[in-house]
């Protein structure tokens, strides 16, 4: 039964899973869905004065990832300069209760990891 159940997970292209964590999982993805998530609609500047540490280059490539995928819809105005907005589709809000979920499990954590890390850092012995 265990090996049935493990089957799904064999292959990275069949593994919904690891695929959705492949693309969500990066360093920005989860900040982006949960910006937008609590801002609405943002320009691209917007954005990225909110989240303040990221580069222009790699906002615009997980923008464009969580376009792909459907988490993120962009909107053009025809106007100059052009004005472009982004928001979270339908699907992308479908991910913000689970997201909401790890955010809290996290800031709830955070100290617990910190003080763990710290002791494992200061181990003399590394295996």
């Amino acid at each position: 039964m265990i090996k049935e159940n493990l089957k799904k997970f064999e292959l990275i292209d069949d593994c919904p899973v690891r695929s959705v964590l492949d693309r969500v999982g990066d360093k920005w993805s989860i900040l982006v869905i949960s910006i937008l998530g609590e801002c609405g609609t943002l320009r691209f500047n917007e954005l990225n004065a909110v989240i303040g540490t990221i580069s222009q280059k790699m906002l615009t490539v997980t923008l464009k990832t969580l376009e792909a995928d459907g988490l993120v819809s962009r909107k053009i105005y025809p106007q100059v300069p052009p004005r472009v907005e982004y928001s979270l589709t339908p699907l992308g809000e479908s991910l913000l209760p689970a997201m909401s979920l790890l955010i809290d499990w996290a800031l709830k954590n955070m100290p617990a990891i910190k003080a763990s890390r710290e002791e494992f850092s200061q181990r003399k012995v590394f295996v």
